[in-house]
């Protein structure tokens, strides 16, 4: 396949408007930072940058000796000339900016549960099988959205239902507003038509980074849903004490109309979350505008004529006991048990159709993400009733006893489930230890540092043991810091085990809370008189540790969102956390934060179409980290022709040691494969100290040619005259500082130069 001859033949037939050079003689090196960020002015190793294209959320950076290169290339310093010209593409803004950014730390839940949506198993056929996969995640995710809504209500009525109100308001502000910042990037549409590469990773399809009817509609179903909580949180309880014997007849049949009401807006509600998903395969355009505009005004009005019916007067009706809310807490949970339940039957069946086992859990990832972000919309929850119960406390005659019954216990499964991560974190640090041991062996061999060296490693031939504050004694705590580094770097392969362990128990002592909560009707202090001492003293005490940890979670989620909004490097931490969980586009909750992807992968793609049509040349694609994830979506998205002139090099890449095993239907092997395959060439770098990246592992003989040999870390043992003071052990970071990384960019460098074509198949 003489893809390079062929593609400048079309460059030559007029897809070089430009006229800007000779292709054959044009690169262009496109850098992507990964997480946290940095500057262009590091990213070129260059104080004198200039903007060339974006704005201050995203933009494309040169040094100023680079700014018109392809124009005027004698221009450019004389060390240059003839080399590719290094761009570096600056995202991090779009992650970590102004003090704005701390409210969406309320959004962690419906993060995590966006993330279950795309951790679907790699499946053949099965249309409907993924579609009802799909379905389900939309389901939990709008669970969530009743659940925390619900926590903010009180029995104060008016003034109360006004906290979880203005909540679902900012939550659809911060959906609508970040949408239109973030999110409305119209794709290059060169993709159009591409169907038959859909069957490597939907990550092709031209659709795939414009959600916005979808997210339109799941914004206003949730918005609605939050108003219709509220709604029924002040109507219901009306409306129960109006339909007591000798109550008026008026005011039991607006209870009625109310209650009809509220069904009639949980069933629209509950349809337009199922009714449609994703649409990928083409840019969907067009809006439901009706239902976007209507739904919410329609849950608004429902809301205030609840307020309207709940204000009339009614002698004798006051406030005392707990919180209302055990059976609409009940429900919810138990609707989440049996989705996840569910969900990870449908996610078993989707894997035993397409077994990898390189895949995550077996195909049980999705499921027990979402169990988890139930668990902390619970926890959340939980920490929101306590404190409604405690403002309450102070405002009326009457106490409010405490939060409903079920959120009692569940507070009180929380130290068994601490146990459980105490336990899991024992079984860690055992593993690190025997994989440390393991890891001695290797660094000796592989720096060449002899076992004498040991401490109490005698033999008939060994010297006397040296003394304290010999060098060579010293070698040993160099060894064992190398191997404990590379120790901990690969515990982030034992993650699947852990999430299942956890989720595996959260899910069991959630159920079991329901079933007492449900049986007994009484907190589980109260339920455990009469028993043993030691059930009484372990239940009381399960309860209130229980109570006090939900506390403190949320004073000290309160206490790190106020730090964010005021302390620039707080909100550097936050965005490194949303650098991993908003990759992907927001299909299953419209509160999730939002994605950034939606705005980098078109950045990039456009980048690349444009330069590569005006110059007929040849592109590296230069990915560190997250941006080797993004790298690698913005290539999918080229155009064939675009896409055969581009090489790919990545390093400290998590493309398929996170990626891949934890979205194997995006980022499995046959995708990474097809990848390989269609663009013009790839390199892989890694560390074997890096707990984040890694290699990409493609079968056969594919492997050897993406992925290098693994880089040495650190560069030397001890002092050398290349040397002379301590080399660092740099693991994630600083990879162009290794002498290896300069020879393995100027390889592919090579391969794409017209005089070297890139390595092909026969013919």
């Amino acid at each position: 396949m003489a893809r390079a001859t062929q593609d400048r033949e079309r460059a030559a037939d007029g897809e070089n408007p430009g006229g800007r050079g000779d292709p054959d003689d044009t690169a262009l090196e496109l850098l992507v930072h990964g997480v946290g960020g940095t500057t262009p002015e590091k990213m070129l190793d260059d104080p004198r940058t200039v903007r060339i294209s974006g704005d201050g959320i995203a933009a494309v950076f040169r040094r100023i000796d680079d700014a018109e290169a392809e124009d005027r290339p004698e221009e450019r310093p004389e060390g240059r000339r003839g080399k590719p010209v290094p761009e570096a593409y600056v995202w991090c803004n779009l992650t970590s900016g102004n003090g704005s950014r701390a409210l969406w730390l309320l959004l962690l839940p419906f993060m995590v549960v966006n993330l279950a949506h795309w951790m679907r198993p790699t499946t053949s056929g099965r249309r409907r099988t993924v579609r009802l996969y799909g379905l389900l995640v939309r389901l939990t995710a709008l669970t969530l959205t009743v659940l925390l809504v619900a926590a903010a209500s009180g029995r104060r009525l008016a003034l109360a239902s006004l906290v979880p109100a203005a909540l679902t308001g900012l939550l659809w502000y911060l959906s609508h507003r970040t949408w239109s910042v973030y999110e409305s990037q119209r794709p290059t549409g060169y993709g159009a038509g591409r169907e038959e590469e859909a069957e490597h990773t939907a990550l092709s399809r031209p659709g795939f980074w414009y959600g916005r009817r979808l997210v339109a509609r799941l914004r206003a179903a949730h918005t609605a849903a939050g108003f219709l909580t509220v709604a029924a949180a002040v109507g219901t309880s009306a409306a129960r004490f109006d339909r007591r014997p000798g109550g008026p007849a008026l005011l039991e049949a607006l209870g009625w109309l109310l209650n009809t009401a509220l069904v009639a807006g949980a069933v629209v509600v509950v349809w337009v979350v199922c009714r449609r998903g994703r649409s990928e395969n083409r840019l969907d355009r067009e809006l439901d505008r009706t239902l976007v505009r209507r739904l919410p005004v329609a849950a608004i009005a429902v809301w205030v004529l609840a307020l309207l019916y709940a204000g009339w007067s009614r002698p004798g009706w006051h406030s005392e006991g707990r919180l209302p809310g055990d059976m609409t807490f009940g429900g919810i949970v138990t609707v989440q048990s049996l989705l996840v339940i569910v969900l990870g039957v449908v996610a078993h069946l989707l894997y035993r159709s397409h077994p990898d086992p390189r895949t995550a859990m077996r195909g049980l990832a999705g499921p027990a993400v979402a169990m988890l972000a139930c668990a902390l919309g619970g926890v959340m929850s939980g920490g929101v009733a306590q404190r409604v119960a405690d403002w309450l406390n102070g405002t009326g005659d009457t106490a409010v006893l405490g939060p409903p019954v079920l959120l009692t216990w569940q507070a009180s499964v929380i130290p068994p489930l601490l146990v459980v991560v105490v336990l899991l974190v024992a079984w860690l640090a055992r593993r690190t230890t025997v994989l440390r041991r393991r890891e001695t062996a290797a660094v000796e061999h592989e720096y060449g540092v002899g076992a004498r060296n040991r401490p109490g490693a005698n033999s008939e031939a060994e010297e006397p043991a040296l003394p304290d504050d010999d060098p060579e004694r010293r070698d040993f705590s160099r060894t064992r810091r190398i191997a404990r580094t590379r120790a901990m770097a690969s515990l982030t392969d034992r993650a699947p085990r852990i999430v299942g362990v956890v989720s595996t128990v959260t899910l069991l002592l959630g159920v079991g809370a329901l079933v007492g909560a449900t049986v007994s009707g009484k907190t589980p202090g109260a339920a455990a008189r009469g028993t043993h001492p030691f059930v009484e003293g372990a239940a009381d005490t399960a309860q209130a540790l229980g109570s006090w940890l939900i506390g403190l979670g949320f004073i000290l989620f309160v206490t790190w969102g106020r730090r964010a909004y005021k302390d620039a490097s707080a909100r550097r931490t936050i965005g490194i956390l949303w650098d991993v969980g908003t990759f992907w586009p927001r299909a299953a909750h419209p509160f999730a934060p939002p994605c950034y992807a939606e705005r980098a992968v078109p950045d990039l793609t456009w980048r690349m179409e444009t330069w590569t049509r005006a110059t007929g040349g040849r592109l590296v694609l230069s990915g560190h980290s997250q941006g080797s994830v993004l790298a690698a979506a913005a290539a999918w998205q080229l155009s064939p022709s675009v896409r055969g002139r581009v090489a790919l090099l990545t390093y400290g890449s998590p493309l398929e040691r996170l990626y891949g095993r934890w979205f194997p239907a995006h980022f499995g092997r046959h995708a990474l494969g097809a990848l390989h395959h269609e663009i013009d060439c790839w390199r892989n770098l890694y560390r074997h100290t890096d707990p984040i990246g890694g290699p990409v592992r493609l079968p056969g003989e594919h492997g050897p040619q993406v992925d290098a040999e693994p880089f040495k870390d650190p560069l030397a043992y001890g002092r050398t005259r290349a040397h002379p003071l301590p080399a660092p052990i740099l693991g994630h970071s600083e990879y162009q500082a290794d002498p290896a990384f300069a020879r393995e960019r100027k390889r592919l460098l090579d391969r794409i130069e017209p005089e070297v074509p890139g390595q092909r198949g026969p013919g």
